[in-house]
């Protein structure tokens, strides 16, 4: 009788400790699913009970009694989460135990464009479901709000400029207000305080650094140039030469309310009388025309010393590169070579649409 019981407890050993070990296997072997990038939501007041059988339902575990076990048995059933959750695959259910705990929220992202202008952002914001806006003309509204950076210029009359370009991730509940907020938030952390001594040194507020800024975004496209470009833009300043840049040309066509938005500069837009028209009118414009991102603040703040006048784009290469001049016969040579490389390029593309290239299916 005494051996009997002896096996029979040691067979209980024995099984007890299998199923121990069988359970710290199935808690810690990664689990392959297909809900990979799909939101699971744990709703508020959920019971562990119910976290497990829905984690068991979407195939991110495989047996829901080990992980009941491992959370009564540790008393972690009161630190899950409600939240939305997505696990990657495969996960181990402790792994995706921790995410539970941890607590998630799905978050919306959105990337805001270098040389967007405030429109482009409202109109971004009004195809984000979440925000919840009915027309571009409420993003706008919101973006009159010069109490956020009224510090920082008090002569702002909106927010363009100041709408930082970056990538953002808001929860569900952000309001449009509130991601506004967040781009205005950005701006200022980029923008250091020496920066305002910075621009006193060169006899300039930080409206017009901001401005110019905004002007180098629209006109550079390498990083090593946006200096160069801010030289040439505070030599035509000191000399009294109308800047001529589109970008502000299409801004006051936007004001407006005139832009077609087909890309091309009409002759209705160089004419418009407009403070904005930098054709026109000699200086800078009455504010920012985009939203420039950091290396054009950088570059507004730092120019590069020289004596250009004028730039070109330059046509020998297909990166946006310019070529800088000091006077106005280099520059309409310039000119020409590019007016001259893009009849070539006309022709070419005329001749490939007439005799397409035959390949191989």
């Amino acid at each position: 009788m005494k051996r009997l019981l002896i096996v029979i407890i040691a067979v209980g050993l024995l099984a007890t400790a299998a199923s121990a070990a069988w359970m710290y296997s199935d808690l810690h072997k990664p689990v392959a699913h297909s809900r990979a990038g799909h939101y699971i939501e744990i709703p508020k007041g959920s019971s562990p009970s119910f976290v497990v059988k829905k984690l068991a339902a979407e195939g991110i575990i495989k047996h829901e009694w080990p992980l009941m076990f491992y959370l009564k048995g540790t008393g972690k059933a009161a630190t899950l989460k409600a939240g939305e959750y997505d696990f990657p695959s495969p996960i181990t259910p402790l792994n995706a135990l921790a995410r539970i705990q941890r607590g998630q929220r799905r978050l919306t992202r959105v990337t805001m464009i270098e040389g967007w202008t405030r429109w482009d952002i409202a109109r971004t914001m009004v195809q984000i479901p979440e925000l919840k806006l009915t027309d571009e003309a409420q993003a706008l509204q919101l973006m009159n709000d010069v109490s956020l950076i009224h510090d920082i210029d008090p002569a702002a009359t909106d927010l363009e400029g100041y709408l930082y370009p970056d990538t953002y991730e808001f929860s569900p509940e952000t309001t449009p207000a509130e991601l506004v907020q967040l781009m205005v938030k950005r701006f200022r952390n980029v923008w250091q305080p020496e920066w305002t001594d910075r621009a006193r040194a060169l006899n300039l507020t930080p409206r017009q650094i901001v401005t110019t800024a905004s002007i180098i975004e629209t006109e550079a496209k390498l990083d090593d140039e946006r200096p160069l470009v801010a030289s040439v833009i505070y030599n035509r300043l000191q000399r009294d030469i109308p800047l001529a840049v589109d970008s502000s040309i299409i801004y006051a066509s936007k004001l407006a309310g005139r832009w077609r938005y087909d890309g091309k500069v009409y002759k209705s837009d160089v004419e418009r009388r407009s403070p904005y028209n930098t054709r026109i009118f000699a200086g800078l414009p009455p504010g920012p025309v985009a939203s420039p991102g950091e290396s054009s603040l950088l570059a507004a703040l730092n120019p590069s010393t020289s004596d250009y006048l004028y730039y070109v784009r330059n046509p020998s290469r297909n990166d946006g590169a310019h070529n800088f001049y000091s006077n106005s016969r280099e520059f309409e040579t310039g000119v020409q070579a590019l007016r001259q490389w893009e009849r070539e390029r006309d022709i070419e593309a005329a001749r490939e649409k007439l005799n397409p290239t035959n390949s191989m299916p």
